[in-house]
């Protein structure tokens, strides 16, 4: 996290480091999984880094978000530890779930992740419920929900969106939607109208924003964490991304014929961080011996991370359904 001060200006800097470790993190996994030591199906976040660093800066370690199966950058960025990503990846006693969750279930409640969930649309209903129990309790906690443009047509948004603008709750909607449910085109399953314009019909503000963009990004959550914190209630965000890898796993997808190529090749020219890299350049910052220290910064945690991982131990067999069947 970086900054949980809604009306300050991002700092630049801050934003690329943290974009950059989830990159670096998300490009590791690119090149170990050949390995086939981590057992776990990956869903990475390649190419939509932007988003949840921008959300994510706004907020206190107490706050809560909940995340999807592309649960990796939403858990970097709200301050959750790389060794305990990395250890789960690999199915380590040492992970965030001992092992027993993998990729899609990252959790880390003392950084304010109580848990991430595949089921589609599975993170709209829990952050509505975890705004409520803020609101009952009265603790200043605000609670985001971070869903795919899939999720937008489950049951479970519409019910939320709903129960969360009656009651004037603190949760902040944000959906990435990266144009594509698996393989589904936006286009081929929702009408033009865009994700942004469902709050209308429930009377919630809404913004859609470039989210590749971290500055637009950070802007809008900032406006919506505002807003959550003054009991307002809650923003819907629309975040227009694309991811760099298939739906799941290490591959791109384009070779197969699953997305176009152009399509794919105009999204990688416009890459967060290196738009934001200009910004910051722009700015007179972007010194090329500061960005090499902090690349070599990153490196090396990413470093002690995935050796943390690949040296732990297994779950004893033994003790296997541990932390499953409720014997805890």
């Amino acid at each position: 996290m970086i900054s949980n001060d809604s009306y300050s200006s991002p700092d630049l800097s801050a934003l690329y480091f943290q974009m950059l470790r989830i990159r670096r993190f998300e490009e590791r996994i690119v090149m170990l999984y050949p390995e086939q030591e981590m057992k776990t199906p990956v869903h990475l976040c390649l190419g939509q880094e932007a988003v949840p660093v921008g959300v994510c800066s706004h907020l206190d370690r107490e706050d809560y978000i909940f995340s999807t199966h592309r649960s990796h950058g939403h858990c970097i960025a709200k301050g959750m530890s790389l060794r305990a990503i990395a250890a789960e990846l690999y199915g380590r006693e040492s992970g965030c779930c001992r092992g027993r969750g993998g990729s899609m279930h990252l959790t880390d409640p003392e950084q304010g992740i109580p848990g991430s969930t595949a089921i589609v649309g599975g993170s709209v209903p829990l952050a509505v419920g975890a705004a409520l129990s803020a609101r009952m309790q009265k603790n200043g906690r605000i609670a985001v929900a971070f869903f795919g443009d899939g999720a937008a047509e489950e049951g479970s948004f519409h019910e939320s969106l709903n129960f969360a603008a009656l009651h004037s709750l603190p949760v902040i909607f944000a959906c990435e939607n990266n144009l594509y449910a698996t393989n589904s085109p936006f286009a081929a399953r929702q009408p033009a109208t865009g994700i942004a314009a469902k709050g209308a019909g429930y009377g919630i503000p809404a913004r859609a924003v470039d989210g590749n963009d971290v500055v637009a990004v950070y802007e809008v959550a900032g406006e919506a964490v505002r807003r959550a914190r003054d009991g307002n209630g809650p923003t819907l965000l629309e975040f227009t991304t694309w991811r760099w890898k298939g739906h799941v796993g290490p591959n791109c997808d384009v070779e197969t014929g699953c997305r176009p190529r152009w399509e794919h090749d105009e999204w990688l020219s416009r890459c967060p961080l290196e738009l934001l890299l200009t910004r910051l350049q722009s700015a007179g910052g972007g010194d090329p011996e500061v960005l090499a220290v902090m690349e070599q910064a990153v490196v090396a945690e990413i470093d002690d991370a995935f050796d943390y991982g690949r040296g732990g131990a297994n779950p004893d067999p033994a003790d296997i359904l541990r932390y499953v069947d409720g014997r805890g």
